[in-house]
């Protein structure tokens, strides 16, 4: 509400409680003008439709905001209300206007002033950067990417590795430990290969950086023997893995709140695994045509957009390249 407004809903409130004051004695009282009160008083009925409706529709971008027990921006919330039965349309400028008008605030990612980058051992077994931050350039299952995260709780740490599709962004593979043993990034691979091993090609990279898990002997000879290729991030320069780094950085922004309730092994794993499994189904991304990972996967082998009458966005990833089931990108 404007200052002048607030001065017209006093000079209202006094004209009702007392006869005492004309409304042109009240509207020189408070140094205001008698034929703009009237045109305020005159425009009341609008204002308050109007404010009905943003009310309602404030309702309905706070359910999308708090949807997954998980806070939003508004791209994200643009996303949840296009995915809701039947879908609800709402452009971005309103979105923002109401949350603004509401004090309804997305948290921010903030910058990790800690946040050191491990020096990988650097062993004969190193590959050469092949991906060249060529993430999206050829298609799903093309270049898989992975790495190992720690996961802070209760004074202890759990350590979760992951393989993440560049192109899709599902995590197709994921394991959570409580050691940095070498094993628990074997059986990542060795999940990726048999739950999506039918969907990779002869040429799909696997890219990693250099740390002493992806060095190691053990996870090279897999590699190897499952006839893999495999690339690494060039030392100490993690925009060569930059989709993987994203996705720790958001999971770990999401599920902070819910960390300090976890106080053993059991409750981290099941914690990650309904982080990973939100991320893949629920997620929305802007630039996977507003869809989630799992969706995004579909609508490009298919064409066939999941959102029934919901206008197609452009979608910035597929080109006539990337995608055999669209022929080409709807605008």
């Amino acid at each position: 509400m404007t200052k002048t407004s607030a001065i017209f809903e006093l000079i209202l409130q006094a004209s009702q409680k007392s006869d005492s004051l004309s409304i042109a004695e009240l509207c020189r009282l408070y140094g205001v003008s008698r034929s703009g009160y009237y045109r305020w008083l005159a425009a009341r009925p609008e204002r308050e439709l109007k404010e009905a409706s943003d009310r309602r529709d404030f309702d309905l971008i706070l359910a999308a905001y708090t949807a997954h027990h998980r806070h939003k921006g508004a791209r994200s919330i643009q996303m949840v209300l296009l995915h809701q039965n039947p879908p609800v349309e709402m452009n971005l400028k309103k979105i923002r206007r109401l949350m603004h008008k509401f004090n309804l605030v997305c948290p921010v990612r903030q910058a990790n002033p800690y946040r050191r980058m491990a020096k990988a051992l650097r062993t004969s077994n190193v590959a050469k950067n092949l991906v060249k931050r060529q993430f999206e350039a050829y298609g799903p299952r093309r270049i898989l990417l992975t790495d190992i995260t720690y996961i802070p709780y209760d004074g202890k740490f759990a350590y979760l590795s992951t393989i993440l599709d560049a192109y899709t962004k599902q995590i197709l593979a994921w394991q959570v430990s409580s050691s940095l043993e070498v094993d628990f990034v074997l059986a990542t691979v060795r999940q990726l290969l048999e739950k999506h091993g039918d969907e990779l090609y002869s040429d799909t990279l696997i890219h990693s950086d250099q740390g002493c898990h992806y060095t190691s002997h053990s996870y090279q000879d897999l590699l190897r023997d499952r006839k893999l290729r495999k690339s690494m991030s060039r030392k100490g320069n993690c925009w060569d893995n930059a989709c993987q780094e994203i996705f720790f950085g958001h999971m770990k922004d999401e599920i902070k709140d819910k960390l300090a309730g976890c106080h053993s092994f059991d409750e981290i794993r099941s914690l990650l695994d309904e982080q990973i499994n939100y991320c893949n189904q629920n997620r929305y991304q802007w630039k996977l045509a507003k869809l989630s990972p799992n969706e995004f996967y579909e609508y490009w082998k298919s064409g066939d957009y999941p959102l029934k009458g919901v206008h197609v966005p452009e979608c910035a990833l597929m080109s006539d390249q990337t995608k055999p089931g669209i022929s080409a990108c709807k605008t």
